[in-house]
């Protein structure tokens, strides 16, 4: 044996050479001296010897251990080529050629010589590993993971032909309409991942936001079905939407955040507990356990990475098991790796049974070969639809392919872009270039883009659009009872009123706890109070005349506390429109239940601090000393903040539009502070009905009744009256502004693609 493994001594090994030889010289001593059978059931201690060397058996067990089969699928090349090394002939790798590739075959490589070819079977026969064995792996943390198991999927197949959108464009003389689509067809069936693709402006989330009955505005045409049903609002609970922008709560946990999604939007048949341990099984099996307990953070909090924020925003749609799940570019600002996870985890979701509609900007080569079907957009219009792996076939074949080495995404967004630089381009558009007299149609001697564009939508008219048409009439394999479980005119809401109310209450405290007691607000309140203090220290008297200067410290706190509210409220809505704006389009709750529940939360956290205020001033400034005057000045200025926070709310929610919303406000709160009965005393007939809209107005006249009614009757010219009109009116206005705020979020249009 060893006198032929000298004859090719003369060539130059590698490591994996000589690893190579080396077993298959300790396989032809196991020939020579023991039995096959023997050989596997000897102790695995022992070494066996032969006159070139030895190999201990532990030290093979050590290399099948840490071979990177154990991995699973993903590594299933690695694994038959170091199975079939065990197969060779000992006579077979005493050659320079079976050498090589055997070396070859330990380095992962496809590489094969003529003479020496395995037999598939003889490989797949040899695998050490069985694939029944295999483990699904996190690999992003590489740590084990289950499938997640739900209940059956209802199966929706997606199909829509000439599909058209229009959108008009008013200017100040004319009025133009501009196309967004037209004509887009093409169909996505459960278990498919459908990537849209195309250049920035070309309607791809525009598309995705039809398909997703997200778009209510009229313009649009064609023909979208679901089984060959149409949209329904009873289909929004077989959905999922993903949008590009991830609309989290900073401040709540990624457990909180799928926690409280899950009570929120799963059925009411399943238990708290049911639904808690739905969020736990989408935490792991998106590999997120290990930030389970970690805050989301936004742009001034720190949190989880990009990667597990979109992992997070897929979990809140998988929570409901959806049949349908879109995707607006989910793997936008990550880079190639993440998004390669991202896309793994969207097939995993589509293996299931699913139906995947995912826009793409522009994926790497490995992801672009992950997608089943692509449809390819320019300016609006349809210039590839069909398997993935057939695009670059297609362009070949209607002349267009890269002069060098490219990614194919790439290569198809040069295409669309109307960029042929280092692609080759057909005859029939160089006999356009040569005979165009225009210079518009010809740019360094390349066809323009107009012309790029015109012949790619016509290639497509001619040779694919009317087999594709053909292939969208084909009935699907779906039984009617399957259809009409579709559009169920019943609409379901995950939890009643009252538990909608009770989730979002907690919620919202906890979301917004860390605003209401950062240090800059409450060091804000605390300073004031401590200043006012100092400014009026010990000035109580029981002289009606003395009281002029302590009356000017109730008119300020009535103010303060009438302008503090007014601006914190105004930001409420419009920062907490783009959430909204996705969990009314996704049925999570309903919207009466979301605003008295973010109204009312408020009220615990705008209570303490009002209380510290004045327990500073009332004690430092000498106000009546009685327990009762002092909770009745808290209850005061309680009832001033919330019907400022009122007309806040209201202010917010009909402009929607923070620097038209402060503006107003500042304009507003100023009239109501001069309308005060501070500042003026006789006011003039035609303008006195103003006052009497002041919150500020029946606030003062209430602390100086509760001040100063054991002493006078009139105050600094205000008269102290029983009370009684001025808490009804405030009263009135916490109403009625809440009222008017809650009508204007009626009467806001969901944001397309919410």
């Amino acid at each position: 044996m060893m006198e032929k493994a000298n004859s090719t001594s003369g060539l130059i090994r590698t490591k994996s050479d000589q690893l190579v030889e080396t077993i298959a010289a300790a396989l032809g001593a196991m020939r020579s001296s023991i039995s096959p059978g023997e050989a596997a059931a000897s102790d695995g201690g022992g070494s066996l010897e032969s006159s070139g060397g030895h190999l201990e058996r532990k030290s093979s067990r050590r290399l099948t251990a840490a071979s990177p089969g154990r991995s699973g699928g993903k590594n299933t090349h690695i694994r038959k080529a170091r199975s079939a090394q065990l197969k060779f002939d000992v006579d077979d790798l005493n050659s320079g050629a079976a050498l090589s590739r055997a070396s070859s075959a330990s380095l992962g490589f496809s590489f094969s010589f003529t003479g020496f070819t395995v037999p598939p079977d003889e490989i797949s026969d040899s695998k050490p590993f069985s694939d029944d064995d295999e483990i699904h792996e996190d690999i992003e943390a590489g740590r084990q993971k289950k499938k997640l198991q739900t209940e059956p999927t209802l199966p929706i197949y997606l199909k829509f032909s000439d599909v058209t959108y229009k959108v008009v464009l008013k200017g100040i003389t004319s009025t133009v309409e501009k196309e967004i689509l037209n004509g887009i067809n093409g169909s996505v069936d459960p278990g498919e991942v459908l990537a849209l693709m195309g250049p920035s402006g070309s309607g791809k989330t525009t598309l995705l936001s039809l398909l997703g009955g997200r778009v209510n505005q009229p313009g649009h045409g064609g023909s979208v079905t679901y089984n060959d049903q149409p949209f329904s609002k009873s289909l929004k609970s077989r959905i999922g939407f993903v949008t590009q922008d991830d609309v989290l709560f900073p401040h709540l946990t990624v457990k909180e955040t799928l926690t409280y999604a899950a009570r929120l939007r799963l059925p009411r048949r399943l238990t708290k507990d049911e639904k808690y341990q739905r969020a736990a099984d989408v935490i792991y099996e998106l590999g997120l356990e290990n930030c389970q307990d970690t805050m989301i953070g936004g742009s001034f909090v720190r949190g989880v990475s990009g990667g597990e924020r979109k992992r997070v925003c897929i979990g809140n749609e998988i929570l409901i098991n959806p049949s349908l799940l879109f995707l607006d570019e989910p793997t936008s600002g990550l880079d190639s790796t993440t998004a390669l996870r991202i896309v793994d985890t969207l097939h995993d979701i589509a293996e299931a049974g699913k139906t995947v509609i995912t826009t793409i900007h522009q994926p790497s080569s490995r992801l672009f070969l992950k997608f089943d079907k692509l449809i390819l957009l320019g300016k609006g219009s349809l210039l590839y639809f069909g398997k993935a792996s057939e695009a670059m076939v297609y362009f070949t074949s209607i002349g267009c392919s890269p002069f060098i080495a490219m990614n194919p995404a790439e290569f198809m967004l040069d295409l669309a872009n109307g960029n042929v630089t280092d692609i080759s381009v057909p005859s029939e558009l160089e006999d356009r270039v040569l005979m165009g007299n225009s210079t518009a149609e010809t740019k360094s001697g390349k066809p323009a883009p107009a012309v790029v564009h015109e012949y790619l939508v016509e290639a497509y008219e001619t040779r694919v659009a009317e087999n594709e048409k053909k292939r969208l009439r084909i009935p699907i394999p779906v039984d009617d009872e399957t259809k009409s479980q579709v559009c169920s005119a019943k609409r379901e809401w995950g939890a009643s009123w009252f538990e909608q109310y009770s989730i979002l209450f907690w919620r919202g405290l906890k979301e917004r706890r860390h605003d209401y007691f950062s240090w800059l607000r409450v060091t804000q309140v605390l300073a004031t109070a401590t200043i006012l203090g100092l400014l009026w220290w010990q000035s109580g008297s029981n002289n009606p005349n003395e009281l002029q200067d302590q009356a000017g410290l109730l008119f300020f706190i009535a103010v303060f506390w009438g302008f503090f509210p007014v601006f914190t409220a105004i930001f409420t809505f419009p920062q907490e429109r783009a959430m909204l704006s996705k969990e009314r389009a996704a049925d999570m709750y309903r919207l009466s239940a979301y605003f008295v529940a973010r109204t009312t939360s408020d009220l615990p956290l705008d209570l303490i601090l009002p209380v510290l205020f004045l327990v500073v001033v009332y004690f430092m400034a000498g106000l009546r000393m009685n327990v009762g005057s002092f909770f009745l000045t808290v209850l005061t200025v309680f009832l001033c903040i919330i019907a400022a926070q009122g007309l806040g709310l209201a202010i917010g929610a009909t402009l929607m539009d923070l620097k038209k919303a402060t503006t107003l406000a500042s304009v507003t709160v100023m009239t109501f502070m001069l309308a005060g009965g501070f500042f003026v005393k006789d006011v003039p007939v035609f303008i006195s009905w103003l006052r009497y809209l002041s919150f500020n107005y029946h606030t003062y006249k209430l602390l100086l009744k509760v001040q100063y009614e054991h002493i006078s009757h009139s105050i600094n010219g205000v008269k102290i009256d029983d009370g009684y009109t001025e808490v009804g009116v405030l009263a009135a206005m916490v109403v009625g502004y809440r009222l008017l705020a809650y009508l204007s979020l009626r009467r806001m249009k969901l944001q397309p693609g919410a």
